[in-house]
């Protein structure tokens, strides 16, 4: 089954998603910073046969308008569950890498009941260190006077395992392209976003629905520690760490991480239709 481009208005923009699958239950996918819909395009091919599967890109991202607000983990949060709204979902999985994973982790706290199943890739639950935050307002001093292209090479070598960066150079490319199609303010602003994010950690004991946490075992971004942390503090889930990936496990390891999201759908499908 093709998976449809398609554009709605949620939250006075427009998003522009994917979506394939018949199933009634939902699996909302939520792409990483800085990226777009397309990176899940593995995953949207492989579970549409057993649930309804959708990725959508992040307002400013991809084929998604953006508006005056200042962006924040919150105000993409917010999106997301305007966008289920006017999809006329009441309630989803959601599926969210790295920054999706802080979306994922702000939007089930705010709204916990909109949601049977959550999984947590390649992402973390803390928030920026002073360090951290001022190499963020480096980086966005840089693009300013430079542009995209340094930090879009820098950026995939930073993310990528060694064997992806060997051998798999095309997903690499095509990960470098999007990052410089995106434009610099949206950039910007997200990077501005992402060193003012408030930690989530605190509220990780409060996850009562099934998680399942994925994290490539080179990643260098998220590492594996702060996965486990997760796993630790999140009562109902499972860590699962997959070898020769860094921080695109979805895309460096595809067919290990959709076994892993297969078996975690399924078993949930399997719970609903029972109930």
């Amino acid at each position: 089954m093709e998976s449809k481009e398609l554009i709605i208005t949620a939250n006075n923009i427009s998003v522009c998603y994917n979506e394939s699958g018949t199933s009634s239950v939902p699996l909302i996918f939520i792409h990483g910073f800085p990226f777009d819909k397309n990176m899940w395009n593995p995953q949207m091919k492989a579970l549409e046969n057993i649930v309804r599967v959708i990725s959508y890109d992040i307002r400013g991202y991809g084929k998604s308008t953006t508006s005056g607000e200042k962006p924040a983990i919150s105000l993409f949060a917010d999106d997301l569950v305007k966008f289920m709204d006017m999809l006329r979902i009441d309630k989803a999985i959601i599926c969210g890498l790295s920054m999706g994973g802080y979306i994922a982790l702000d939007v089930l706290y705010r709204y916990r009941n909109r949601f049977s199943g959550i999984v947590l890739c390649d992402t973390q639950c803390i928030a920026d260190t002073p360090e951290t935050k001022a190499k963020r307002y480096d980086t966005i001093k840089k693009i300013e006077e430079n542009g995209l292209n340094d930090f879009a090479e820098a950026f995939v070598k930073n993310i990528f395992s060694e064997v992806t960066l060997s051998h798999n150079t095309k997903s690499v490319e095509q990960i470098k392209q999007t990052i410089l199609s995106t434009p610099v303010e949206t950039v910007v602003s997200t990077l501005k976003a992402l060193a003012e994010r408030w930690q989530m950690c605190s509220t990780l004991n409060e996850i009562n629905i099934p998680a399942l946490i994925i994290c490539g075992e080179e990643d260098k971004v998220t590492p594996v520690a702060q996965s486990d942390f997760l796993n630790k503090n999140i009562s109902n889930s499972t860590l699962h760490i997959i070898g020769k990936a860094g921080h695109l496990s979805n895309l460096e390891q595809p067919e290990i991480f959709n076994g892993f999201l297969h078996k975690f759908i399924s078993d949930i499908v399997t719970i609903e239709r029972e109930e």
